[in-house]
């Protein structure tokens, strides 16, 4: 018996997928994290995971994105045999159709991050789409989808190797792990695909990520299958170098692996590994014909007795409108601030743009003489609010125009996520300036920080173009000091020292 698919019931379901995976972290997720974070001993790590728990809370309460990067759709239909669709249009157009539907949504509109012809021109398509979609025909009358949005500093962080058959994948992974950095802002799930061929790794690595985290259970039970003792082994060895949350040190750098396989030829093995973040997002549904999917939000009850607020005892208040470079000189590493006043942003095009003004000898839109830029491309605001979500981008991406910045525009210092390169270090270090660090996936929890926001450069580049926010006790950590000396390397390294101490913590 043939099953109709209305076009309509499917692009609903995707248009209310994407708005649902938005605010909504799956409830293993939040289930992991919370234990992580009962069991972190690292002050800045405990510090940013609760920042993620009450942002990730909040956003579930006021229906807002929990992270600015809303990230590029993956749709993943596994289509019955005997399901006929009910279009006159391709499967691409009309998951098309659905995520335009759901990130231009009035209500909670999405930031639209994908841009046409990926060469050239570079230009955005405004709506997000196209979405990245993977059919399989299978057995049935149904149709199985799964709906992911994945950011861009995780997905930046792929990984992929044609290993030597003899070759160790677990120590293929722990090297791959230190040179990934902290832009695929951990804590999150590495998905890891073995076999085929190269893009059945990859492809198997991103669909590993749909599965329900398990680790927990699965260390409580013990390891039944080779696999599975692959697994606990990266995830123990994973966690021992000290990385942790936001790479600033500690003891939960990833909350589960997931290994998925295929047969492959004898004198090959493909593996891929891919990273999610700590905005993990997704979501399954099935249609039968009887109409749109219907999905259930997780209990609020999940979410843990956590709650972050600025602590003006432990932190430093800090006036943007009277800092001086002598100021920024003092910080030191791993210190705690709360920003107030005007910041400037900007980020890979808007570093363009004024690399080819500086260039020409063109007079810059603003005037960056003793400010702070943030590097950031906010979610467009809705009824009250100044901003939408508006966490940070991975700021490794800026390092190349970072000299530039320091030394012909007056700039003297920044905010991102993530750590800097040896070049942006070294550059920080003889302008003796400072790189700030606010926490990647905390992104509506920062907004309620930003009173009031507008536009002062490069107005069609988007969300890439230059606002100007005014703070209210911004939270930052300073990441790398005037003197070059950055938490990202002596974090990890003292946590790694203490994990090799404490047997308990790797565990």
């Amino acid at each position: 018996m043939t099953t109709l698919i209305k076009e309509s019931d499917l692009i609903q379901s995707l248009a209310d997928a994407v708005q649902f995976i938005s605010y909504y972290h799956p409830a293993d997720y939040i289930q992991h994290l919370a234990r992580a974070y009962e069991r972190e001993q690292s002050p800045s790590a405990k510090d940013a995971i609760a920042q993620i728990l009450t942002n990730s809370r909040m956003s579930a309460l006021g229906k807002r994105p929990m992270c600015q990067d809303t990230g590029v759709v993956n749709v993943f239909l596994k289509v019955g045999m005997n399901v006929r669709f009910d279009s006159q249009r391709s499967l691409q157009e009309i998951c098309d159709e659905g995520v335009r539907q759901g990130y231009l949504n009035p209500d909670n509109p999405l930031r639209a991050s994908v841009l046409d012809d990926p060469i050239f021109a570079r230009k955005n398509t405004r709506d997000n789409t196209p979405c990245i979609i993977n059919v399989e025909l299978v057995p049935g009358d149904r149709v199985e989808v799964g709906v992911a949005a994945k950011g861009g500093g995780s997905e930046n962080k792929s990984r992929f190797a044609m290993l030597n058959p003899s070759e160790s994948i677990v120590d293929w992974v722990v090297e791959q792990l230190p040179q990934m950095g902290a832009g695929w802002c951990p804590p999150g799930i590495l998905g890891i695909g073995v076999g085929g061929t190269a893009e059945k790794a990859m492809l198997m690595a991103k669909q590993s990520l749909m599965e329900e985290i398990d680790m927990f259970e699965l260390l409580e039970r013990g390891p039944q299958t080779k696999l599975e003792e692959m697994r606990v082994e990266i995830y123990n060895r994973v966690n021992a170098l000290g990385i942790g949350a936001q790479g600033l040190g500690g003891l939960t750098t990833v909350l589960d692996v997931k290994i998925h396989t295929f047969p492959t030829h004898a004198a090959s093995k493909p593996v891929a590994m891919i990273p999610n973040c700590a905005a993990t997002r997704h979501v399954d549904f099935v249609l039968d014909g009887s109409g749109p999917a219907v999905l259930t939000p997780p209990s609020i009850d999940i979410w843990p007795d956590v709650e972050w607020a600025p602590d003006y005892n432990k932190s430093k208040p800090v006036n943007l409108d009277t800092l001086t470079a002598e100021e920024v000189a003092s910080w030191k590493p791993g210190e705690t601030l709360l920003l107030s006043g005007k910041v400037l942003t900007g980020r890979d095009a808007a570093h363009k743009r004024i690399q080819t003004m500086l260039a020409a000898g063109e007079a810059l839109p603003v005037d960056f003489t003793n400010r702070v830029i943030y590097y950031v491309g906010p979610v467009d605001p809705v009824n009250d609010e100044a901003v939408g979500p508006a966490g940070p981008t991975t700021a490794t991406r800026m390092d190349s125009f970072t000299d530039m910045m320091l030394g012909q525009t007056g700039l003297i210092s920044m905010i991102g996520k993530g750590e800097r390169g040896p070049k942006a270090i070294e550059s920080i270090k003889q302008h003796k300036s400072a790189y700030l660090m606010a926490v990647g996936g905390a992104a509506y929890l920062v907004s309620k920080a930003i009173q009031t926001a507008k536009v002062v450069g490069f107005e069609d580049l988007g969300m890439e173009a230059i606002y100007e926010f005014e703070v209210k006790d911004m939270p930052v950590t300073v990441a790398v000091d005037s003197e070059g000396v950055s938490v990202h390397n002596t974090g990890p390294a003292h946590w790694r020292q203490l994990i090799k101490e404490i047997p308990i913590v790797a565990s």
